[in-house]
């Protein structure tokens, strides 16, 4: 068993998939209304045996912390380049010949019924598929229950993506709206 995995046990947590992983994917994580949610979504993706990044600010990545984020998967965006975070991840799924990135739409941990696209126009814009991961506290189940190819009608791929976490119960219920 390992590391990651024993842990998550420990904790009362398991970790299940119904898809395979892949090289390439943009990894939805939600609910994200917790800073556990980092802690406990890079274990359960980790027990399954796979890994995947995150985004950060690069000014994160400093001396003492810097390394411990990139350690642990952290992406570091330069929003000081010319290019917007989509184009600048695009190019990243190019360049490197494994790379998957986990992205929370909420784009905060407060109640936000405005989910942020961004993950889903840099699946598009690099032409990898979608991976909706959860982390439901309400069965202390996390893991990867579906795949999306992006068709590029937001609208109504974000419904099949909202209605995939109606069920789904963040550590804070009140905070994660779909």
């Amino acid at each position: 068993m390992s590391l990651s995995k024993h842990i998550l046990r420990l904790l009362g947590w398991k970790a299940v998939s119904s898809i395979d992983a892949e090289d390439k994917c943009v990894v939805c994580v939600a609910p994200h209304t917790s800073n556990a949610d980092l802690f406990i979504g890079k274990l359960a993706y980790r027990s399954l045996g796979i890994d995947a990044g995150f985004l950060m600010k690069k000014e994160w990545f400093r001396p003492p912390l810097g390394w411990f984020f990139r350690h642990i998967g952290g992406v570091p965006v330069d929003r000081s380049r010319h290019t917007s975070v989509t184009d600048q991840m695009a190019e990243a799924f190019q360049t490197h010949k494994v790379f998957r990135l986990a992205i929370t739409p909420e784009g905060t941990r407060k109640p936000n019924p405005d989910w942020k696209l961004g993950f889903y126009y840099i699946a598009l814009k690099a032409g990898v598929p979608i991976h909706l991961a959860y982390i439901d506290y309400r069965t202390h189940t996390a893991g990867v229950g579906m795949r999306l190819i992006p068709t590029g009608d937001a609208e109504a791929d974000m419904q099949i993506i909202k209605n995939f976490y109606k069920d789904k119960t963040g550590r804070h219920p009140a905070n994660f709206v779909v």
